[in-house]
């Protein structure tokens, strides 16, 4: 299959599962609105899910794709793979067993190291975090399972099942929102249906493990339970995924980081930062996740059959297409944050002045999304090499800029400061990749690509221009009913890719060429 076809599976099913998740975050917020309950929501919520995305399918899923692969012949023996995934499944299940009894036991002493002030000096309101967070806990260990059995059928490029597998997250909690919402919207009922999406959070991680599992078994895989050993295979894992923590996950490591200097902030500024985060992670997660599930298992084959030419050609055209897509992605959800986030979030609970302050957080976030993918799309190459050490130490100077810089900013700019250091962390961590590849000869920008990243930067600028300019010829009709809404949104959001593709095109950055070339390179 071809990159763009890869990439194309992924996303496509990505797009649906972010966009279920907007319409999750539209009924959050008119349920729970900002402060008080949904604070208490969102850490509750924040803790599984931003290990799931570390250590599951970050460290986890880009160290055991690189090892799975290898013990994969050319002429379609997966004996020893089947083998190897049956080793990590039993020393992975009473590892997770343990690590969720430790969490489950100290969830208290855990959500104090996060939580605010205002929520530890409210007893009932952290009490409630704490028992939200506890239901919801089992979430990591069932998705962790759920992540072996992903990274097995994208080894087989089997990409489809696992890319739909996140849309049941957003379905469940859907579900419990609208449940929610049939007992209104005062204290009681709000407390209710934070419950409700708590129990709905570990039923879609079953529910998930079940889906994944039907699949495996369905592409002719059978996994088996085995008395837990560890073996040679087993101990290389776990020497590569320590430091992959790390390298393939420094945007969640930040998020923890963000956690702390949040609790200095004042009430609402979790839910700020997640209801833009969620605006944020609709490109960096249909490109970013997309390009790096598609790339991983492709560069380690191509790496472990010394195919050097064939790994940068590769690598060159991930580049270009995540530029392509996140660039001019960056630049409208910067121009157009404010007005994005009172169209979807503004109403019941959620206020106008929100509404505004989530739209600036979206401008500190988004100036790092690039940056990000490209995170996503550099690591693999590091990884298909079994080079865990070097995105350790990148990711270790990007954390401690990180901090650096929040200890500037947060004091200065508050939850938009927060999102602005991360940002610039990130592009530092980008960089550092880039240029470690470069000077080992494993991968360098040709002129060609390069000529073409800034004719895309161009034709986002020339976008940005125009959005900018038509943006106040809406009035209020963002904040109006909800057709008025939903018109405005899609004319911005019309507009701004004709205007960008049109630009491109203009410019050379695509054409039928490059798509063509795009469609034809085989991962």
């Amino acid at each position: 299959m071809s990159l763009l076809r890869n990439v194309g599976t992924i996303g496509g099913l990505t797009l649906v599962s972010r966009v279920f998740g907007f319409a999750r975050d539209i009924l959050l917020a008119r349920n729970l609105g900002a402060g008080g309950v949904a604070d208490a929501w969102q850490l509750a919520f924040q803790l599984p899910n931003i290990f799931r995305r570390l250590f599951a399918e970050g460290a986890f899923a880009s160290a055991f794709v690189p090892l799975f692969n290898q013990r994969m012949t050319n002429d379609g023996d997966i004996g020893d793979a089947r083998a190897f995934a049956d080793q990590v499944l039993a020393i992975l299940i009473p590892i997770l067993i343990a690590f969720s009894a430790l969490f489950l036991i100290a969830m208290p002493w855990v959500m104090g190291l996060f939580a605010s002030d205002a929520l530890v000096a409210d007893s009932e309101r952290f009490d409630l975090a704490v028992l939200m967070a506890r239901i919801a806990f089992p979430y990591l260990a069932f998705m962790s399972l759920a992540t072996l059995l992903a990274a097995i059928l994208n080894s087989l490029s089997r990409f489809a099942a696992a890319a739909a597998a996140p849309i049941f997250l957003n379905l469940c909690l859907m579900c419990a929102l609208l449940l929610g919402g049939l007992g209104g919207t005062d204290e009681e009922a709000r407390r209710a249906t934070a419950t409700y999406l708590a129990y709905a959070v570990s039923l879609s991680g079953l529910i998930q493990l079940a889906w994944l599992y039907y699949w495996t078994r369905a592409a002719q895989f059978r996994l088996g339970l085995r008395r837990p050993r560890v073996t040679p295979g087993v101990r290389e894992l776990g020497r590569l995924i320590v430091p992959a923590v790390f390298g393939a996950g420094v945007y969640q490591i930040s998020r923890f980081i963000d956690l702390f200097f949040i609790s200095t902030l004042p009430d609402k500024s979790i839910t700020f930062l997640a209801m833009a985060d969620r605006l944020n992670q609709m490109p960096l997660g249909i490109i970013g996740i997309a390009l790096g599930t598609a790339i991983l298992p492709a560069l380690s084959r191509l790496i472990a059959q010394d195919d050097a030419d064939a790994a940068s050609r590769l690598q060159s055209n991930a580049f270009e297409l995540a530029m392509l897509l996140t660039v001019p992605a960056a630049v409208a959800l910067y121009v157009a944050g404010p007005a994005l986030t009172s169209a979807f979030y503004v109403r019941g609970a959620f206020t106008a002045s929100d509404g505004l302050m989530t739209g600036a957080v979206v401008g500190g976030l988004v100036v790092g999304l690039p940056a990000y993918v490209l995170v996503k799309v550099l690591v693999p190459n590091y990884f298909a090499r079994k080079d865990t050490r070097t995105p350790v130490v990148t990711a270790a100077v990007s954390l401690i800029l990180n901090i650096a810089l929040n200890l500037i900013f947060v004091p200065r700019f508050g939850i938009v400061g927060l999102a602005l250091a991360g940002s610039l962390a990130a592009w530092t961590n980008a960089a550092m990749l880039y240029a470690v590849l470069h000077r080992r000869g494993h991968y360098r920008l040709s002129v060609l690509v390069a000529g073409r990243v800034t004719r895309i930067i161009l034709a986002a600028t020339i976008m940005g221009a125009a959005l900018w300019a038509a943006i106040p010829l809406a009035g209020d009709a963002f904040i109006g009913g909800e057709l008025e809404r939903l018109m405005a949104v899609s004319a911005l959001v019309g507009s701004g890719a004709v205007i960008f593709f049109g630009a491109a095109w203009l410019l050379g950055v695509v054409n039928r060429e490059t798509i063509g070339q795009l469609r034809r390179r085989k991962v």
